[in-house]
C-alpha cells in the first residue's frame, strides 16, 4: 500500500455514534494529517476505564464527549505517513502515543509542567481517537519504541505511565507501599514499586481476580478489603507504624478514607483514582497533624515519565505480559467491553 492510497481511503473504526449506551463499528474516512502530524497504522489498542465510561455513557461522559466520535486513546502502531515539518520520525517507526495534546503556551507548559497544561485535549475524548485502523497524531506526541517491543505492551505504555508517575512522584526505595485498587494501572504500580526498590508492596482490592494479578505482578502481601479491615491489617503488617506510601488507584470513597488513615506520620499519598462524588476526609487528624504529602496525579510527565517507562520495559525490570489478559478483534468490541465491565480482566487488547 503506497502512502497516497493510505491517505485517501476509508477505514473501520469504533464510533461513539450517539448519546447513550454502546458504540458502533463504522466505515469512516482515514484522517488527513497536517504538516506537524503523523499518520499511524494502529497495530494494537487497549481499553481504559475512561473508554468504559464513554461506552456506558455515564454523567461524566455525557458532559464531556460529543458524539459522533471515534474513541479509544491507548495504542501502538507503525508510522505510515509523516507531515513535511516532522524531522524525528520516519515511515516504519514503531510508536506509542502520549494521549494528552497540550498547548505549549500556558504558564504550566512554559515552565516544563505540560502534564498539567490548562488547555489539555485528550484523543478519543475531545477529538478522534484510536479504536480504528489508522490514527493521526501530533508528531511530538509519539514515543519511538525499540522494534522488538510487543505491540500490546507498547499500547499499554500510556496507562503504565500513569502508574510510573504515581509511584515515582516521591521517594520509594526502601519504603513500604500500599497500592489501593488493583485494576490494570494499580497492578502496574505494584510492579513499578517493586522495580524501584520498595521494601514491601501491599495490594488492596475487593476482587479476587485482580488481587491474583497483583500477586503475579510482584505484590508481597494481598489484602481483600471486603474480608478483612484494611487499616487494622496494615497496622499489624507495619509494626503499628502505618505504611510509608499510599498509591490510591481505586477512586472509591471508603478506600480513600482508609488510605489516609493507614498512612504513617510524614508519609505520602499519591492519588490517581477518580471518585464520582466529593469525599469526606478527617483533615485535622489524617493530613495536618500527620504532616503528610498529598499529591494529585494527572497523566504522565512529558517526557520524563515516558523515559522511565521505556527504561523499565526495555530492561526487563517490569514485565507487563501477566496483566494483558484478553485479546479481541476490533469487531468483537461488545465482548471486550463486557469482559472489562465484569471486573475480571487485566488489560484488554483490541486488534484493528
Amino acid at each position: 500500500m503506497g502512502v497516497m492510497s493510505v491517505v485517501s481511503g476509508k477505514m473501520r473504526a469504533l464510533v461513539k455514534h450517539r448519546a447513550g449506551y454502546g458504540a458502533k463499528l463504522q466505515v469512516v474516512p482515514i484522517p488527513e494529517i497536517g504538516p506537524d502530524e503523523v499518520l499511524v497504522k494502529v497495530t494494537a489498542t487497549t481499553i481504559c476505564g475512561t473508554d468504559v465510561h464513554i461506552y456506558k455513557w455515564d454523567d461524566w461522559a455525557a458532559e464531556r464527549v460529543k458524539p459522533s466520535l471515534v474513541f479509544g486513546h491507548e495504542f501502538s502502531g507503525e508510522v505510515v505517513q509523516v507531515g513535511e515539518n516532522v524531522k524525528h520520525l520516519s515511515i516504519g517507526d514503531h510508536v506509542s502515543a502520549e494521549t494528552h495534546i497540550v498547548c505549549g503556551n500556558c504558564p504550566q507548559c512554559r515552565r516544563g509542567e505540560a502534564h498539567v497544561c490548562a488547555n489539555t485535549k485528550i484523543i478519543g475524548v475531545d477529538q478522534a481517537g484510536c479504536f480504528a485502523e489508522f490514527a493521526a497524531m501530533p508528531a511530538e506526541n509519539l514515543w519511538k519504541n525499540k522494534k522488538n517491543l510487543e505491540p500490546e505492551v507498547a499500547s499499554a505504555m500510556e496507562p503504565m505511565g500513569n502508574a510510573v508517575h504515581t509511584a515515582l512522584s516521591g521517594p520509594i526505595a526502601g519504603k513500604t507501599v500500599a497500592v489501593i485498587g488493583c485494576g490494570p494501572i494499580g497492578v502496574m504500580a505494584v510492579a513499578v514499586a517493586k522495580a524501584s526498590g520498595a521494601s514491601q508492596v501491599f495490594a488492596l482490592d475487593i476482587n479476587e481476580y485482580r488481587l491474583d494479578l497483583a500477586k503475579k505482578m510482584g505484590a508481597d502481601y494481598l489484602i481483600h478489603s471486603g474480608k478483612e479491615e484494611p487499616v487494622n491489617k496494615m497496622a499489624k503488617l507495619t509494626d503499628e507504624q502505618g505504611v510509608d506510601v499510599v498509591l490510591e488507584m481505586s477512586g472509591n470513597p471508603v478506600a480513600i478514607q482508609q488510605g489516609f488513615t493507614m498512612l504513617t506520620y510524614g508519609g505520602r499519598i499519591s492519588m490517581l483514582g477518580l471518585p464520582t462524588r466529593p469525599v469526606e476526609l478527617n483533615v485535622s487528624d489524617d493530613i495536618v497533624f500527620k504532616g503528610i504529602q498529598v499529591h494529585g496525579i494527572v497523566g504522565r510527565r512529558m517526557y520524563e515519565t515516558w523515559q522511565q517507562t521505556a527504561g523499565f520495559l526495555e530492561s526487563g525490570q517490569v514485565d507487563l505480559r501477566p496483566m494483558i489478559t484478553h485479546r479481541f478483534a476490533l469487531e468483537d468490541y461488545e465482548k471486550a467491553f463486557e469482559q472489562m465491565m465484569s471486573g475480571n480482566s487485566g488489560k484488554i487488547v483490541l486488534y484493528p
